[in-house]
C-alpha cells in the first residue's frame, strides 16, 4: 500500500480521462487525489494533453474513434477484468497499453454465484415475498419445495479461476464437481477440488442439478448457451449465469423456463443490462437476477481501483503493468 501511495503522488500531475464518475464518493476520491481527473465536460480543453483513460466497466465502452482521438494516450486502464467494451486492436495499433483486474475479484464473483444457486434451489425470493405478504395467515409447508443442494451435482463451465473458486465452495456443500472448459486442467488441479473433467458440454448438462456458467465472452462462445443446451439440462436443472450475458440467448431461456425444462435460473448478468422492462423473464417467478454485483463488495471494488491506479501509473511511466491484456502486451 506503501508503494502505490508513493507512485499514486507521483502522478498527481498526470491527466487522465474519466468516461464515468465512480459512484461510490470514498473510492471517487482516491482516483481524484492520484491524477488531474478528465471529465466529459473538460475533455476538448484538455485532449491534447490526457496521458490515460479510466474505464469503469462495459458500461463505458470505449472506441477507436475516441481512442484516436486522444494524440497523447499511452496507456489504459479498465477497472474490470472483461474488457470487450474497450478495442483493443486500434489501441495495439497505436502502441497504447490496456490494464484490467484479474485475480482480485474471483472471490466475490464465486460468493454471487453460490448466493444465487442457494437463493434458487430454495426459492428465497419467493419465500421472502410470502413471509411479508400482509395475506399471509400461514406458512405453505409442503407446497413450497425446493431443491436439494447438499450431495447434488454442479456443472461448471469454464474452470479458469473464479470456477475453481466456485468449485471449492460445492465441496462444503457436499457437491459432486464437473466441468466443461476449453481444455482439461491438469491431474493435481483437479484433485484440488475434486472435480471431473467432461469433454462434451451437453454431456455435462445432462448429468447435472446446478449448472453455472462462468466462461469468457468471445467470440466462440457468444450464445454457447441455447434452446438445445437447455434442452439437455434436468427438468429439476438451476441454471446460473455470472459470467457475461451475451453467451446465453435469452429468446430460449425464456422458453426453457415457461415449457419447464429447467426448474429455475439465477442471473447476475444479461444482454442488454438491464433488460428492457418490459421483458418477459422479468415477470418470471422462477428467476432470481442480481445486478450484475458479482464484484460489489467495498473490500473489492477498493482492490480493483488500486489494481487499475497502479495500471495506469505504470503504463504513463513504461514500465510493466501489474496486469496487461494480451492483445496489447507487445505495443510500444
Amino acid at each position: 500500500c506503501s508503494i502505490l501511495s508513493h507512485t499514486m503522488m507521483s502522478a498527481a500531475k498526470d491527466y487522465v480521462y474519466q468516461i464515468a464518475r465512480i459512484q461510490c464518493e470514498s473510492l471517487q476520491q482516491q482516483i481524484e487525489k492520484a491524477f488531474k481527473i478528465i471529465t466529459d465536460e473538460t475533455i476538448e480543453e484538455y485532449r491534447d494533453k490526457v496521458v490515460a483513460v479510466y474505464a469503469q466497466g462495459q458500461d463505458t465502452p470505449l472506441p477507436g474513434r475516441l481512442i484516436e482521438s486522444l494524440p497523447a494516450l499511452k496507456v489504459i486502464g479498465c477497472n474490470s477484468v472483461g474488457y470487450e467494451h474497450i478495442d483493443v486492436q486500434t489501441a495495439a495499433r497505436l502502441g497504447i497499453r490496456v490494464g484490467h483486474t484479474p485475480f482480485v475479484l474471483d472471490n466475490a464473483t464465486a460468493d454471487i454465484a453460490m448466493t444465487l444457486l442457494l437463493g434458487s434451489a430454495r426459492r428465497i425470493v419467493e419465500g421472502d415475498k410470502i413471509a411479508r405478504d400482509p395475506l399471509t395467515l400461514t406458512y405453505p409447508g409442503y407446497t413450497f419445495l425446493g431443491e436439494e443442494v447438499s450431495e447434488s451435482t454442479i456443472g461448471i463451465i469454464g474452470m479458469g479461476r473464479i470456477g475453481t473458486k466456485i468449485a471449492k465452495r460445492a465441496l462444503g456443500f457436499d457437491m459432486k464437481v464437473l466441468y466443461h472448459n476449453r481444455k482439461q486442467k491438469t491431474a493435481e488441479e483437479e484433485r484440488v477440488v475434486c472435480a471431473t473433467y467432461v469433454p462434451v458440454l451437453n454431456e455435462l448438462l445432462q448429468q447435472c442439478d446446478f449448472v453455472v456458467l462462468v466462461a469468457p465472452s468471445t467470440k466462440e462462445t457468444y450464445r454457447m448457451i441455447g434452446r438445445e443446451q437447455f434442452k439437455a439440462m434436468k427438468k429439476t436443472g438451476i441454471f446460473i449465469n455470472v459470467s457475461r450475458g451475451a453467451l446465453v440467448d435469452h429468446d430460449a431461456l425464456v422458453d426453457a423456463l415457461k415449457n419447464g425444462e429447467i426448474a429455475h435460473a439465477g442471473l447476475d448478468v444479461t444482454d442488454p443490462e438491464p433488460l428492457p422492462r418490459d421483458h418477459p423473464l422479468l415477470a418470471m417467478a422462477n428467476i432470481t437476477f442480481t445486478p450484475h454485483i458479482g464484484s460489489a463488495t467495498y473490500a473489492t471494488r477498493k482492490k480493483m481501483l488500486d489494481v487499475t491506479t497502479a495500471n495506469i501509473i505504470a503504463g504513463i511511466k513504461g514500465t510493466p503493468l501489474l496486469y496487461e491484456v494480451p492483445e496489447t502486451v507487445h505495443a510500444k
